[in-house]
């Protein structure tokens, strides 16, 4: 037998964890807890490949709830594992980790939202996490703000939220979350969970995404000015992209793109043309 599978034997039982603090799920919380040894152990597989060593990373984990996953990503000896909870009873119930794991685990108890990943850690930094379902969208968008410090993401989010990430033009997935998803990052779906897998059950299925930010980001355009185009176009996509775009006054035709198109139909490339043409009015 393995030190790994020595160690996680003799650490409680997951339930038992949630029976001795009381971890009954909050559902203004988003809480589910994902329970399943093998399945947590999976998800911190996908954010391995043949060159990672944990042990270089600093990972951050958002929402640990009674630890599940916590313990299998200490189990990959990451330099330090930050995890972010709000919930005090939760943070009780992985505070026994640390003396384990010889304090590789940093617990700070805030809204995922309000942390500024650039005084978190030191880089590189990596994200595990089972996302709250209420605030996994928004938290994506923050992040994506800071991609520079981040170097890959591992992310469970509802399976609607991931096929929208992965979603090609044309489709009816794609909106604004794609394009500025895919021009920050590669994408790659990882797979479904069922809801039968967590407690308590979601009413929805799950889905595993990994996300490299591009290592070449540049300047331009500005995030802001994706996010207005994007935001001009998805918000009244059954409309001509003359219509759509006509507050923004950019000239499509010398850019090459058809006005008579709608917002689902331009590639992620042509949305980075009309945010370029933004900025140099």
């Amino acid at each position: 037998m393995s030190l790994a599978i020595e160690r996680l034997d003799k650490l409680i039982p997951l339930r038992d964890v949630i029976n001795r603090y009381g971890l009954t799920a909050k559902k203004s919380l988003g809480q589910h807890f994902l329970l399943d040894r093998n399945l947590n152990d999976r998800i911190v597989n996908c954010a391995l490949d043949k060159n990672v060593d944990l042990s270089n990373y600093t990972i951050i984990e958002i929402g640990p709830g009674p630890g599940g996953l916590t313990r299998s990503i200490l189990e990959c000896n990451p330099r330090e594992l930050i995890a972010i909870e709000k919930d005090t009873r939760c943070i009780k119930a992985i505070s026994d980790l640390k003396a384990e794991y010889k304090n590789k685990l940093v617990i700070k108890q805030s809204n995922a939202l309000n942390i500024n990943l650039s005084e978190l850690g030191t880089k590189p930094i990596q994200i595990i996490a089972n996302l709250p379902y209420n605030i996994g969208a928004p938290l994506l968008i923050k992040w994506l703000k800071q991609a520079h410090h981040i170097n890959q993401m591992t992310l469970m989010f509802q399976k609607e939220v991931v096929d929208r990430l992965i979603a090609k033009p044309s489709s009816k997935a794609y909106g604004r979350l794609s394009v500025i998803t895919q021009w920050l990052c590669h994408t790659k779906f990882e797979f479904d969970i069922n809801s039968r897998a967590f407690t308590p059950p979601p009413n929805v299925t799950s889905s595993l995404i990994t996300l490299k930010p591009r290592p070449n980001i540049t300047s331009k355009p500005k995030f802001e000015n994706m996010e207005k185009v994007t935001a001009a176009a998805f918000g009244q996509r059954r409309k001509m992209l003359r219509t759509s775009l006509k507050s923004l006054d950019i000239n499509m035709i010398a850019l090459g793109i058809n006005p008579k198109l709608r917002a689902e139909n331009l590639t992620v490339e042509e949305y980075v043309s009309l945010a370029n043409a933004i900025e140099e009015k």
